[in-house]
C-alpha cells in the first residue's frame, strides 16, 4: 500500500536547499551555511585497575568559538556582511538557521547564541567563467544547540 502525503511528510529526510538565515532577528539570503557544529571533548582516565576494568572515559561540553561560513550572491548595495565584519570588534550577533519543510515553515532550527564576524572573502574573478559571484563571511560561533519543531 503507498504511503500517505503524512507518512511521506514524517520519514523522508527534508531537503537541505530549503533554509532561512535570521541574524539578530532579521532575515538574510544565503546560498549556503557550512560548518555548524556542536561537539563534545572527551577525558580519558586511566587508574591502577585500567589494565582490567579497561579505561573510564567521560565527555563534556565545551562551549569554544568555532568557525562557520555563510556564502551569499553578492548583489548592488549589499552591504550588511562588510557592515558586520567593520562593526565594533566586541559585537557577537545571535543567529539562527532554519531548515524547512514544503511549505516554508521550519522544522529545525539551530541557534548559535554568539557569533562574531572575523573575515570576508570577495568572490573569485575569472572573465572565462559565467557564474555568479559569490561572497563569503566566515564567523567564529559558540552557543550552538538544536531545536525540533
Amino acid at each position: 500500500m503507498p504511503m500517505s502525503r503524512d507518512e511521506i511528510t514524517a520519514t523522508y529526510p527534508l531537503p537541505a536547499y530549503n533554509f532561512r538565515v535570521d541574524v539578530e532577528g532579521g532575515s538574510m539570503s544565503f546560498a549556503e551555511v557550512s560548518g555548524i557544529v556542536i561537539e563534545r571533548d572527551t577525558l580519558t582516565y586511566r587508574h591502577g585497575l585500567s589494565y582490567w576494568e579497561g579505561e573510564a572515559i567521560r565527555s563534556y561540553r565545551n562551549d569554544r568559538y568555532l568557525p562557520l561560513t555563510l556564502r551569499k550572491g553578492v548583489v548592488h548595495g549589499g552591504t550588511e556582511l562588510y557592515d558586520w565584519l567593520k562593526a565594533d570588534g566586541a559585537e557577537r550577533r545571535a543567529v539562527d538557521v532554519h531548515l524547512c519543510d514544503a511549505s516554508g515553515d521550519p522544522v529545525v532550527t539551530w541557534h548559535i547564541a554568539k557569533a562574531l564576524a572575523v573575515k570576508l572573502e570577495a568572490p573569485g574573478f575569472d572573465p572565462t567563467e559565467n557564474g555568479v559571484a559569490i561572497e563569503s563571511l566566515e564567523i567564529m560561533a559558540a552557543g550552538i544547540s538544536l531545536e525540533h519543531h
